[in-house]
Order: C-alpha cells, then structure tokens, then sequence
C-alpha cells in the first residue's frame, strides 16, 4: 500500500537495528510476520467481502463460530472467536438486531446463555461464505496447495505450543503472581 513500509523493509531495518544482539532473529521474523499477514488479511476481507453484508471481522467470526459449531454457549463461542465475553455481548447485540442469531436460556442452567443462527443468519453464511473463501484463495495466491498446507502446519503448531504450554511459561516468567491488570489508555506511573 502506497504510504506504507513494505514487509521486506521492516524486517530489514529491525536486522539493522538489532543484527548484532543476541536475540532469535528467525522466531522474531515469523512472529511479526504472523501479525503482519493476519492484519493484512482481515484489512482486505472487512473492505472486500464483509463490506458487503455489513459485517466487521468480528461479527463473521462470530457467525462463523455459531454456524460451523451449532448452537453454542456464549462462553464457548467468545473463546473460539478469540474476543472477551464483554465483546460478544456487544456483537450479539448488533448481529441479533439484524436478525441473524438468537439468544436462548440454557435448559440445564439457567445462568447460561446459547447463541443459535437464525435462519437469515444461516441464509447469509450459506451465500457469504464461497464469496469470503475466494478472497481466502485470492491472498494465498503466491503459495501452491503443498506450500499452504505446510503453512497452516505450521501456524498449528505455534497455537499448540502457546495453548499447551503458554498458561505454565507466563507463570514462570510473572513468578507465579497474576498478571497486573490492563490500564486503559493511560501510561504506567513512574516513581520520582
């Protein structure tokens, strides 16, 4: 995009900048490309595909969610889209105005909410979906079938490590205590 670094100057400026530390340069490489391919991705998906049906990245995901697991609990489908509880209230709240998901009392446990699509919600996945799986294609384009599978491998592979083995490593590295909370907006205070 015209205005932006390119990914191949960033990374050569970060190996300026920091080629004589001794620091995984490889890992770093990946890990920023990792959030770098999926901005880009989502970028071009909200403004092509989604665009169209008026929703955000968040709001598919969560109708993604719903419709490839079925009727769900909120806490489930918060995890699967990666987003807090707090989030998906506010997501619901627009994509069930719209009239694409429902919101249900659990049968067993009152305290519990289920999340189900409607049937327009389960009419626009059904149209939406091929639309969004060929923009999926069209940003994989420079990758071949073999190279796309070894791919997806291996981001597998970082979820498995982060999944199965961040929660023990965070403590490790906090000894033991919770993280601080999140201030919102607003820098540390520093002690004078």
């Amino acid at each position: 995009m015209p205005g932006q670094r390119s990914i191949t100057e960033a990374e050569k400026l970060a190996w300026d900048k920091l080629g004589g530390a001794p620091i995984h340069h490889d890992q770093m490489a990946m890990v920023a490309n990792i959030y770098r391919a999926a901005a880009a991705v989502r970028q071009h998906l909200e403004n092509s595909v989604l665009r169209g049906s008026d929703l955000t990245w968040t709001g598919f995901v969560v109708l993604w969610v719903v419709w490839i697991w079925g009727e769900s609990e909120t806490r489930h489908v918060a995890e699967e889209a990666g987003i807090s509880k707090g989030t998906l209230t506010g997501v619901v709240r627009t994509l069930e105005a719209r009239g694409l998901v429902r919101r249900g009392a659990h049968p067993d446990d009152g305290r519990l909410v289920l999340l189900r699509l409607t049937d327009s919600g389960t009419e626009l996945m059904r149209d939406l979906f091929p639309r969004f799986n060929e923009e999926e294609a069209f940003v994989a384009g420079r990758l071949g079938d073999t190279e796309c599978r070894r791919v997806a491998a291996g981001l597998r592979q970082v979820v498995l490590q982060v999944e199965e083995q961040g929660a023990e490593r965070r403590a490790a590295l906090l000894d033991g205590a919770e993280p601080a909370p999140r201030r919102s907006g607003r820098r540390p205070r520093t002690e004078s």
